[in-house]
């Protein structure tokens, strides 16, 4: 699960790059300011559970730190990015009202990927 995480991890930060370019220079003139700044709440959150997600694959490197609460953990950051910051891109963009109402689907796992983090660190498994 390291490397798969590591990978997901330096994807999902690559991307919020070129994501936050794309919105400081192609969507400014196109979007209002309010879904500039939801688009640009998507590519925050999924930057930090990048960095999130890739300290989860070096804990998964440490042979003393047990893995399933880790790769739990794992998991629900990626889809927590996939389902908050790709409903607010997919919002900000389409100005689908409906889709705000999945945002916090994708909160609740990432609340689950801190909850399971904390687990890992006071268990160990």
């Amino acid at each position: 699960m390291f490397r798969v995480f590591l990978a997901i991890a330096s994807l999902l930060g690559g991307l919020g790059v070129a994501a936050g370019a794309f919105a400081s220079h192609a969507l400014r003139d196109q979007l209002t300011e309010r879904m500039l700044a939801v688009f640009e709440t998507g590519v925050r959150y999924q930057m930090y559970h990048a960095l999130a997600l890739g300290g989860v694959a070096l804990l998964l490197a440490r042979s003393e730190v047990g893995s399933g609460w880790l790769t739990a953990a794992g998991w629900a950051f990626i889809a927590g990015v996939m389902i908050f910051s790709g409903s607010l891109y997919a919002l900000s963009l389409s100005s689908v009202k409906w889709l705000g109402a999945v945002t916090p689907l994708g909160g609740v796992a990432l609340i689950a990927g801190w909850g399971c983090l904390a687990i890992a660190a006071l268990v160990g498994k």
